[in-house]
């Protein structure tokens, strides 16, 4: 009986010690930094957005996608800015890291930047770091310091992570999580998982399938604290982007060596290797054998990111991957097979290879100007107001009938 009774006691004191401990010790918990504001972030893929119906469905913040790579921006990155901002909601702009060593992520935080000077975002500068395939641990970490470092010594802005819970758990380096904020995408659960790294989170992306009212199609929905925000929303300064500059340097074929794969190394192409050694069969190299590679690196130089010449002359690097097509890299990148293919000198559209490096034409940037069609008006009118072209306009709307267009039409006005 005294055993019992002991035994009870026991029992009764270890249950109280266990329930003053912190349910985020026991459950693994990942906590916010706070309380928090409903949130989506949008880019190309939601095209044109309806953001006075987003604000009336309780979204507070937006992430817009400014760019990627060292070249591409977003063609409706100034349009969701400006229209968002024109409905009271609170901006962030994020850009989509693809850079293979520490040089190419400075060259596109000098683009990132450069892209968005001039604008007054109110949250922290997004890192979107996914694009991580055949890097190592130290060389993620090393490309993520270096971007981070250079947009906050170009923009004087706060900046933030993205990247998805296993990342943030297996690759993403404790020091980061020192210096850095993290945003996280972590779908199917309540809150995000315990990393180990970061206490809490400032963002928390929970869908990529959300509907909110305002958007066709799905969106990404977000949860984002206080931490998000800057400590001022003052404008982005002019920023110093590179100008490409062309090298050729030898190497020689090593044991395991593949065209492709060097073309993936060294950040050019197999057309442009095949070219420049005139190799008859890209599947046959030797070992010994000395390749020639011409390879393009940026020095400083002052370029205006809001002129269409720049812009079209601007470029993003792409790895190939297994079951991609020329037409869906095309689809990704609003491009065109056949500006892709004149592009890398590719002889046959039907024929990449995975690892190959492809050189995407950017976009034209989207100025963000819009107009709503009154009655009485007409495209030919329309275009003298802005001092553009009837054919501009029929382009950039993709308008089948020049004659023929509707009062309450939005019409994009890119100059």
């Amino acid at each position: 009986m005294k055993r019992r009774l002991l035994f009870k006691r026991c029992l009764s004191f270890l249950i109280a010690i266990f329930m003053l401990i912190p349910v985020s010790i026991i459950a693994g918990a990942f906590p916010a930094s706070g309380p928090t504001h409903n949130g989506i972030d949008v880019s190309y893929y939601q095209k044109n957005i309806d953001f006075q119906s987003v604000r009336q469905a309780g979204i507070e913040v937006v992430y817009i996608r400014a760019s990627e790579g060292t070249g591409y921006i977003d063609p409706y990155f100034r349009q969701n800015y400006n229209n968002a901002s024109a409905n009271g909601l609170n901006t962030g702009f994020y850009h989509y890291l693809t850079a293979r060593d520490t040089q190419e992520a400075i060259r596109e935080a000098q683009h990132f930047v450069s892209v968005i000077s001039g604008t007054s975002p109110d949250c922290r500068l997004c890192m979107d770091i996914e694009d991580i395939s055949g890097l190592s641990i130290s060389t993620v970490n090393d490309i993520a310091f270096a971007f981070l470092q250079e947009v906050e010594r170009l923009s004087g802005k706060e900046v933030v992570i993205y990247a998805n819970a296993s990342t943030a758990r297996n690759i993403l380096s404790p020091d980061l999580a020192e210096q850095y904020p993290i945003w996280v995408a972590n779908y199917g659960v309540n809150e995000p998982e315990d990393n180990g790294k970061w206490d809490s989170w400032v963002g928390f992306q929970y869908t990529s399938t959300g509907s909110i009212a305002g958007v066709n199609g799905n969106v990404d929905l977000d949860l984002f604290t206080d931490g998000i925000f800057l400590s001022n929303n003052d404008p982005v300064p002019p920023s110093i982007k590179p100008t490409p500059t062309t090298s050729t340097r030898s190497i020689i074929v090593k044991r395991g060596d593949t065209l492709s794969g060097i073309a993936a190394q060294y950040g050019t192409t197999v057309a442009q290797l095949v070219r420049l050694n005139n190799i008859q069969n890209p599947n046959l190299i030797y070992i010994g054998e000395v390749i020639k590679i011409s390879q393009t690196t940026a020095s400083p130089g002052y370029e205006n990111p809001t002129n269409p010449d720049t812009i079209a002359n601007s470029y993003i690097h792409y790895t190939v991957r297994r079951g991609d097509t020329l037409s869906s890299i095309a689809a990704r990148y609003n491009s065109t097979v056949s500006a892709i293919a004149g592009t890398n000198d590719l002889s046959n559209p039907n024929l990449i290879y995975v690892g190959e490096r492809l050189l995407i034409p950017a976009v034209r940037q989207y100025n963000g100007t819009t107009y709503t069609v009154r009655p009485g008006d007409t495209l030919s009118e329309i275009a003298a107001r802005y001092h553009i072209s009837v054919a501009s306009l029929v382009n950039e709307n993709n308008i089948a009938n020049p004659n023929l267009i509707y009062p309450g039409q939005i019409l994009k006005i890119n100059y």
